[in-house]
């Protein structure tokens, strides 16, 4: 029987089928893979310096940055404090001190004390002096005052006062950072909603978060002329109320000097709205303190406080017993005032003035004083030698003295309450006492 023959399917070659010519062709040889440029030794090297060269820039950066520059070491929370007694006691004794040449004016806000001294700003327990936090940088500093419920500090960088910190009393965190051009030996005015920076031939103004409102002055770098009213002025005195800031300027052409008044919010930030200028009848003239619709004013020559109404006129002038030594140049161009609820508190240099709120007219005056009034535990107290005197509001009659041990020093004194606590400035030197 024949055997059966194989049956190939259709569409499938037989593996017989492929020619001699398909089984000659080669084999082609496998694709060996491309090396890398950069597995050679000297592309390795070339990239190792390139990253090295890349880290030295960016510690160079980091050497040379305010960041590396500046100590931040924050709280976490703010300290608790007692409450403040229902009277001035009848002593005080000192708590502690510390070395705070750069707050002019004690610095209490919330429930601590800022002092300011070299390049730190420290926050401190009322009650003990403990430093709760610090903010240092590598700069000194101008000038350390309370704003807005915060810790304002100026430092001295470049040629003038121009990095301004805005530090929650609290816990130390920075809240807000400018830069600026205030004048060195700058003081910063309050008014409750703006600080003014003090300086002969500059003036700024600045909104809570720190960004500039107004502009008085010589301008540095200045890009828009002709937006400033006066040009070769000098400025005596400065003070900031009610919404204005006025300053006394002393100009070539003036036969003495004059008193401007100007709003604290223009509408352009570099061009002044000038409320009023008007020349006064004297010269070291003295800015004393803005109250609404008035402006009171300190002549020395003739012995006078002059009030100015809200057009620049004069309304009435109030004769002023001033020792010879009285009204020196203040500090920073700032007059020694505080507010309280009954008015301002005006330290002449050797007495102490009460002012109406309403109209600034004299009250009272308080002679052989350190400095102006301040609310103590619901009392009025004045730094007078050797102590402090407790004052009838109404009518300034002392009610009693309290001593206090101020270690020899007998110069100008600056008070402060927080709670229980009351804090004098003396000179370069804060102390707390309860």
């Amino acid at each position: 029987m024949p055997e059966p023959e194989s049956v190939v399917p259709e569409n499938v070659p037989a593996a017989a089928s492929v020619t001699e010519e398909e089984a000659a062709v080669p084999a082609k040889p496998p694709v060996k893979a491309r090396k890398s440029p950069w597995n050679r030794g000297r592309d390795k090297a070339i990239a190792a310096g390139i990253v090295v060269a890349v880290l030295v820039a960016a510690g160079v950066v980091w050497l040379n940055s305010d960041s590396r520059a500046t100590v931040s070491e924050t709280a976490a929370a703010a300290p608790t404090l007692p409450d403040a007694p229902t009277e001035v006691p009848g002593t005080l004794t000192e708590l502690w001190q510390a070395p705070s040449p750069a707050t002019p004016v004690p610095v209490a806000e919330g429930t601590a004390v800022v002092t300011g001294n070299g390049g730190e700003v420290a926050g401190r327990d009322p009650m003990t002096g403990e430093v709760r936090w610090r903010y240092a940088r590598d700069l000194p500093l101008c000038t350390v005052a309370g704003a807005w419920s915060k810790a304002v500090a100026l430092f001295h960088k470049d040629l003038n006062c121009s990095e301004v910190t805005q530090l929650d009393p609290g816990t130390g965190k920075r809240t807000a950072l400018r830069n600026g051009d205030s004048e060195l030996g700058t003081q910063l005015v309050d008014d409750g909603s703006h600080v003014t920076t003090t300086g002969t031939k500059l003036l700024n103004t600045w909104r809570d978060d720190l960004v500039r409102s107004m502009e008085y002055g010589e301008v540095p770098a200045l890009t828009n002329p002709g937006k400033q009213p006066r040009t070769g002025c000098t400025y005596a005195s400065v003070a900031a109320g009610s919404g204005k800031v006025g300053v006394i300027e002393r100009c070539p052409a003036d036969p003495a000097d004059r008193l401007t008044l100007m709003k604290a919010t223009p509408k352009e930030s570099d061009q002044p709205e000038v409320s009023y200028s008007s020349v006064t009848a004297g010269r070291s003239v003295r800015l004393v303190a803005i109250s609404g619709d008035s402006t009171a004013v300190a002549l020395p020559e003739q012995n006078l406080l002059v009030i100015y109404d809200q057009d620049g006129n004069q309304r009435t002038a109030y004769p002023l017993d001033l020792a010879p030594a009285d009204l020196a140049a203040p500090q920073g161009q700032v007059q020694p005032v505080t507010k309280g609820t009954g008015g301002f508190y005006w330290f002449t240099g050797s007495k102490t003035v009460a002012l109406a709120r309403a109209d600034l007219s004299p009250q009272w005056t308080l002679n052989g004083t350190l400095g102006p009034a301040v609310g103590f535990a619901g009392q009025l107290v004045v730094p007078v030698p050797g102590g402090l005197a407790v004052i009838d509001e109404t009518t300034g009659r002392t009610l009693r003295t309290i001593g206090v041990d101020r270690h020899g020093y007998t110069g100008p004194v600056r008070l402060a309450a927080l709670g229980p606590v009351l804090l004098e400035q003396r000179g370069t030197t804060l102390a707390a006492l309860r």
